[in-house]
């Protein structure tokens, strides 16, 4: 499992070091985005096979929440709206979006940030991904997803963070016709030594 885990370590190091270069305007078919699904998926898989214990907190107001606790198995399901993504990686999206990079010193990170060429016609609106120089070599730390799915009668959008080998956020703001805006988050923890 480790040896895997460095050559997937090592391919993003590489993938990082072009995208560093410049900023982009829509990704050309012969250049590539870092593949952030194949990332999550591949924390996903650490999962399945580790003896955490997976928790989920779904918080009801500003002061309080719910826990529950969930199998290994369950986890995939859990995770199910990080999996159902579209890989802005692949072929398909070719020039849809476009990879702006820089260095973020407040944070103490590379901060990449990936934006739809045409936002009313995607429904991942921003994607960003952290990596602190200071951690091990090109690490990613986070991940964050803004996703919107719009029809006639309703807007959805999901604001998503993934805490790489700790925890993800999914904070969902519904807008229905004629009826106040709703939001609802939970936050499913499964490395308790790293959370609070």
């Amino acid at each position: 499992m480790k040896k895997i885990g460095s050559a997937t370590l090592l391919s993003l190091v590489l993938l990082l070091c072009i995208s560093c270069k410049q900023k982009k305007k829509g990704k050309p078919a012969n250049e590539q985005f870092l593949p952030v699904l194949s990332f999550i998926k591949s924390q996903v898989a650490q999962v399945d096979t580790s003896l955490n214990a997976i928790r989920k907190v779904v918080y009801v107001d500003s002061t309080r929440s719910d826990t529950f606790y969930y199998k290994r198995e369950q986890f995939r399901e859990l995770a199910s709206d990080f999996l159902r993504l579209p890989d802005i990686a692949s072929p398909d999206y070719d020039g849809r979006y476009k990879e702006e990079s820089q260095f973020d010193e407040t944070l103490n990170s590379v901060i990449l940030t990936y934006l739809p060429v045409e936002p009313e016609k995607e429904t991942i609106q921003r994607m960003q991904v952290m990596i602190p120089p200071d951690n091990q070599v090109g690490k990613i730390s986070s991940i964050s997803i803004d996703y919107t799915v719009n029809s006639r009668d309703s807007s959805v959008l999901k604001r998503m963070l993934w805490q790489v080998d700790k925890s993800f956020q999914i904070t969902t703001i519904r807008q229905l016709p004629g009826q106040p805006e709703t939001t609802s988050t939970y936050k499913v923890i499964w490395n308790e030594e790293d959370n609070e």
